[in-house]
């Protein structure tokens, strides 16, 4: 695995700049959801971009429907998919069904992923997985003690009870997806990450730290962050 941690001005401008280069190479990408990659997203649709050879993912969303408040779906249908000319859209643009419960929503999900990878043993090889960090530490929905962060044979797994607001269940892609990536970046910003940023990447890994057991195995490993995110990790850039 290679890990950079590259700490720039507008790190949601450089992460739509690597999701940028995908996209016109084709392939698999997994978004995030939550406030920190909206502008990425925005970015993104006001590019001049072919989406048509791009499978579009989420890493994990809540189990609402397609049109709640909560629903990383929506937010990324909003602020990229809807904004995009009609024929230049994602081929395929995947919705975890969290309307469906988080065990039958996952298993719906790992489905999908089996249609669309090949329904071997080998977990799913994503083009870039773009992640996020939470102040407790946890990226997608892979929350600090939970079981999920010890399944090692499923590809997408239900979290019943999340770590922190909004108290929903969840469904996520778990580790051995994540880690099978060619890309994956984290995308953080604002003093309130730092913390989490120091333990997640500045500490040895461990499950009180979710973010930091992501290592990519034949992959690259990025995490992009503004200076405020940084300051406790002492990077200068």
């Amino acid at each position: 695995m290679s890990r950079e941690l590259v700490v720039v001005d507008d790190p949601a401008a450089e992460a739509a700049a690597r999701i940028a280069t995908v996209v016109r190479a084709g392939g698999e990408i997994a978004l995030a959801g939550g406030s920190t990659p909206r502008r990425s997203y925005e970015l993104l649709a006001e590019m001049d971009l072919d989406w048509t050879g791009v499978g579009l993912w989420l890493g994990d969303d809540r189990c609402v429907g397609p049109e709640h408040e909560f629903s990383n779906y929506r937010m990324v249908e909003q602020e990229l998919v809807a904004r995009l000319p009609a024929d230049r859209r994602p081929r395929a643009w995947h919705r975890i069904r969290g309307e469906l419960g988080p065990e039958p929503a996952a298993a719906v999900l790992e489905d999908e992923l089996r249609d669309a990878f090949g329904d071997g043993d080998a977990p799913p090889r994503f083009d870039l997985v773009l992640l996020g960090i939470g102040p407790d530490a946890h990226t997608a929905s892979l929350f600090p003690g939970e079981p999920a962060l010890g399944e090692r044979e499923r590809w997408a797994v239900g979290v019943h009870t999340p770590g922190m607001a909004p108290l929903v269940p969840r469904v996520t892609l778990t580790l051995p997806v994540l880690d099978a990536a060619a890309e994956v970046v984290f995308l953080i910003a604002g003093a309130d990450k730092a913390e989490a940023v120091a333990r997640a990447f500045g500490d040895a890994p461990g499950p009180d730290a979710p973010a930091s057991l992501v290592r990519p195995a034949d992959g690259a490993l990025t995490v992009l962050l503004d200076r405020p995110a940084a300051a406790r990790l002492g990077a200068d850039g």
